[in-house]
């Protein structure tokens, strides 16, 4: 069963197609669409999509037949009211490590931790909360929604973030296009790419939204204040321990990190894509590990 809901926390006093110009770069949007219908993308997003498209082709099954859901989120762009989309994987198979000895688990807010045994999480992750073993992509995208519905209180006992996990596995997000404009979401800071991929024996390039890292809108100030495409500012802040990071520094160290986001990105505020910019490709890969490994 789905439950979103609690107290609200109180206050202190573009488009993924090759065909249109590509942005990069840190940006603020309003969430428009989640998996739009045909009409949807009309209506919401002022595209007319083919009959024949797989666009609206959510739901399917992998090699290993378990089934799968690709949750696209519609972003759209405070400055100029770019739509950008970002897209997450979920698979009806539950998260482990590589090699099988800790199992990855959520909790009843979408916090998610490591452990070989339930017995030996954290007291933090368990305290006054429900949990269980989390399916591949719940890490991902609660990330965005915590964000997203930054309103809730999360500190709060009472508050819940919970998805039905089978009746998203059956296609059905109306219980996230319900959030749309409700009282608990709030804009989002995301993160524009650009995403190197061969096809023909030829490279091309496609918009791209980094998906494993957010923050709520009011940090974009910070990406107008310090330039974090300074490599000796973000150096510094590798040389801090996690603890002592404000939630937009540990962003920063997360994208710069080893395992951190592999696509052409900028620190900074949006801007247009300049292809000469994009000199060097990196060969790293973007881990299964975290810290609680």
């Amino acid at each position: 069963m789905s439950a979103i809901g609690g107290k609200i926390r109180e206050q202190s006093s573009g488009s993924n197609d090759n065909t249109y110009e590509k942005k990069v770069g840190i940006f603020e949007a309003n969430v428009v669409a989640i998996n739009p219908t045909a009409e949807e993308y009309s209506s919401i997003l002022g595209r007319e999509i083919n009959a024949d498209s797989k666009a609206t082709e959510y739901l399917g099954e992998t090699r290993d037949g378990n089934t799968y859901l690709r949750i696209d989120v519609w972003l759209q762009e405070i400055k100029n009211q770019d739509n950008f989309k970002v897209s997450f994987f979920l698979e009806d198979k539950e998260r482990q490590n590589r090699d099988g000895t800790k199992n990855q688990y959520i909790n009843s807010v979408g916090t998610t931790s490591w452990a070989d045994d339930e017995s030996n999480l954290h007291e933090w992750f368990k305290k006054d909360r429900d949990f269980r073993v989390a399916y591949v992509g719940e890490e991902d995208l609660y990330g965005f929604m915590q964000k997203w519905l930054s309103k809730l209180d999360y500190r709060d006992v009472e508050t819940e973030l919970q998805i039905d996990w089978k009746k998203l596995m059956r296609g059905d997000v109306r219980d996230l296009k319900s959030q749309i404009d409700g009282d608990y979401c709030s804009t989002v800071v995301s993160m524009a790419t650009v995403v190197v991929k061969e096809r023909d024996g030829e490279s091309k390039e496609y918009q791209g939204i980094y998906n494993k890292g957010f923050l709520s809108g009011w940090a974009m100030k910070f990406f107008r204040a310090v330039d974090y495409t300074d490599r000796r500012v973000v150096e510094s802040l590798k040389s801090k321990a996690s603890r002592d990071l404000k939630q937009h520094e540990r962003f920063v160290v997360q994208i710069a990190g080893e395992y951190g986001c592999k696509d052409y990105y900028i620190l900074k505020e949006i801007e247009s894509y300049n292809p000469d910019n994009n000199l060097v490709a990196s060969d790293k890969h973007i881990s299964d590990e975290n810290s609680d490994y």
